[in-house]
């Protein structure tokens, strides 16, 4: 079969080959799975360039979340297991973490729903309790995992300001249904958010950059408000004054969706549940702004790697990829 591999780390459009390799060969309690469709994350290139929490032994294969078929013809989405990731033609999974793809949603965005919605349900509902009324400000709302969290706190009921950068990603955020858009290149955000709440600020906010937009954040959250920090797609991990936390009365949580794998399973699979009903409803429909060949995945995650892309690239291994 084809499959991706990283031989040495660094930059994914440098160190990322097409290779054929054996299939691999599933375990006691996995499944063989051939992929359909594969989604990019941020944590792909991180994993190229030996920066994530996971370091497979090399040469592994990138891809950590699909849309697959298993060998009775079942369609569902998984975690392929490290290291023989997603941008391959077929990957295994550990069986009991296999859930059925979303009939709503075809493969490219099943392969996009998992971690990205999984994370952004786990961020506003079990971390910062987000209720109907509140507002809710998103870094990022034209990325991957922003755009989930737009369309999730529209669902909940609340006022959704995106921040983005350009005008590209302003109008995309506006079509995902944020209420107020701030271009962070233009705007300033703070005097923004703050004009926009009336002076009360933000009840939640929902941080997978880090760096400035954390400081920005720390500066117009509300009374009780919660920072949800998700990820540090900046580079920059903040160091936080719990000193000012403490004198304006809100939280900094902390999100490790993966955590829960371990530690609540049974709580994925009710949030699964509950996205494919959001599915079904069109209430939530993750964003794919390209439909990638397996020739091009490696082009395709260093875009993702520089931050230019929106929404999500998704690698489709056979068929009509554009």
């Amino acid at each position: 079969m084809q499959a991706w591999r990283v031989h040495r780390n660094g930059e994914p459009s440098e160190v990322m080959r097409l290779e054929e390799v054996d299939r691999p060969t599933p375990g006691e309690g996995q499944l063989l799975l051939r992929v359909r469709a594969a989604n990019i994350n941020f944590p792909d290139a991180l994993l190229c360039r030996g920066l994530y929490q996971v370091r497979p032994p090399l040469p592994f294969t990138p891809g950590v979340e699909i849309c697959g078929e298993t060998e009775n013809g079942r369609r569902v989405i998984a975690n392929p297991v490290l290291p023989n990731g997603g941008l391959a033609d077929y990957v295994v999974a550990d069986a009991a973490a296999v859930l059925p793809a979303p009939n709503a949603l075809d493969d490219a965005e099943a392969a996009a729903l998992h971690i990205g919605y999984q994370t952004g349900w786990f961020g506003l509902h079990r971390r910062a309790h987000l209720q109907a009324g509140e507002t809710l400000l998103v870094h990022a709302a034209a990325g991957g995992v922003g755009s989930a969290a737009v369309q999730l706190g529209k669902a909940a009921g609340a006022r959704v300001i995106g921040v983005v950068g350009g005008a590209d990603k302003a109008r995309i955020a506006r079509e995902l249904g944020c209420d107020l858009v701030i271009d962070r290149r233009e705007d300033d955000i703070v005097a923004a958010v703050k004009e926009a709440t009336g002076g009360r600020g933000a009840n939640v906010v929902y941080d997978p950059v880090g760096g400035d937009a954390y400081a920005k954040s720390a500066k117009c959250v509300a009374f009780e408000g919660r920072i949800v920090i998700v990820g540090f797609a900046s580079g920059t991990i903040p160091s936080p004054g719990l000193n000012h936390a403490l004198v304006k009365n809100y939280s900094i949580v902390g999100l490790h969706w993966g955590l829960y794998n371990q530690m609540d399973p049974a709580a994925i699979r009710g949030c699964h549940d509950e996205l494919t009903k959001l599915a079904a409803q069109g209430v939530i429909k993750p964003l794919i702004s390209g439909r990638v060949a397996m020739k091009d995945a490696a082009d395709a995650v260093q875009r993702v790697a520089d931050g230019t892309t929106t929404g999500r690239l998704v690698v489709i291994p056979e068929g009509d990829a554009r």
